[in-house]
């Protein structure tokens, strides 16, 4: 159905989404190039931090481009294997996302509660396990619930009420009895999001502790600092999942549905590399080197 009419206000609020999605692919990227050249930033947190900015350029990327086509072409449709290709990595990426952000908990806890510790417990085989955990958690996820999605009769309407293919709107066009399904998807979803946000609450319960117990000032801000832009990213995350996965259908209309998938989808995403940039003297800092280089060079060459 897609989100946006060719009246004038819908034309200035597509302009908006454009303008977002351009920004959010501006800002990841940077993030990543900056992770990538600055040797100060060779550290587990950034790492763990590059590979969220490669999630965060992935989710806009499977949903916002197809939406603007179907818009400047004034048609909304999709084949079968789009939408299931579509459901598929979009569930790979939340999934995937959400597992990184619970890890990377536990990286700020060994960060401020073991920092003596810090290079053992997070070394770079450790970093590696948790990336892989997270894309594998999210493959695996993904392949079983859209397959079975995918087997589900669609033999009534095949009018999506929503601007991608996303599981929940899928199943409201089944003609089966998709209730035992959604059952399981419910307990799983408070599975796979209640798991992640148990841990992230019991890391960030001790770092607290730590932080409070802390004698230097410096110390204290610097650990708060990093460790807020981390929470700020997952409530904004967590909030909008939980509202998606954990509140049964029947108590949220398609119109608040669009609202916070394109939230999750799109402003989260966004808003990610400019909370770590923003907070993070490291980001800000390689950002300054670079920009410096690049004023040098260029005043060399003219």
């Amino acid at each position: 159905m897609g989100l946006f009419s060719h009246s004038w206000p819908h034309l200035v609020l597509f302009s908006l989404v454009a303008v977002i999605f351009t920004m959010g692919l501006l800002g990841n990227a940077i993030l990543l190039f900056l992770v990538h050249i600055d040797s100060r930033l060779h550290t587990p947190m950034y790492f763990l931090l590059s590979h969220l900015s490669l999630l965060d350029v992935g989710f806009p990327l499977v949903t916002i481009p197809k939406m603007a086509a179907d818009f400047l072409q004034g048609e909304g449709s999709i084949s079968f294997g789009g939408c299931a290709a579509q459901m598929f990595f979009l569930m790979l990426m939340g999934v995937s996302e959400g597992v990184l952000l619970a890890l990377m908990s536990y990286d700020r806890y060994v960060a401020v509660c073991h920092p003596l510790h810090y290079p053992v417990l997070m070394r770079r085989q450790v970093c590696l396990l948790v990336v892989g955990t997270s894309w594998l958690s999210g493959v695996l996820v993904a392949s079983i619930q859209t397959s079975i999605t995918l087997h589900f009769p669609y033999c009534a309407s095949h009018t999506v009420d929503h601007f991608f293919c996303e599981l929940p709107a899928l199943l409201k066009l089944s003609c089966a009895d998709t209730s035992a399904y959604e059952l399981s998807l419910s307990i799983s979803g408070v599975l796979i999001l209640l798991l992640p946000l148990s841990l992230i609450t019991t890391s960030y319960s001790h770092v607290l502790r730590a932080v409070l117990r802390m004698h230097s000032a410096e110390a204290r801000h610097k650990a708060f600092t990093t460790c807020s832009s981390h929470i700020t990213v997952v409530g904004l995350f967590y909030g909008a999942a939980v509202f998606m996965y954990m509140v049964p259908g029947t108590y949220h209309s398609p119109q608040q549905d669009n609202v916070v998938s394109l939230f999750y989808s799109l402003v989260t995403p966004t808003l990610n590399p400019l909370i770590y940039s923003l907070r993070n003297r490291e980001v800000r800092m390689a950002l300054v080197k670079v920009l410096g280089r690049t004023g040098f060079r260029s005043k060399r060459c003219s």
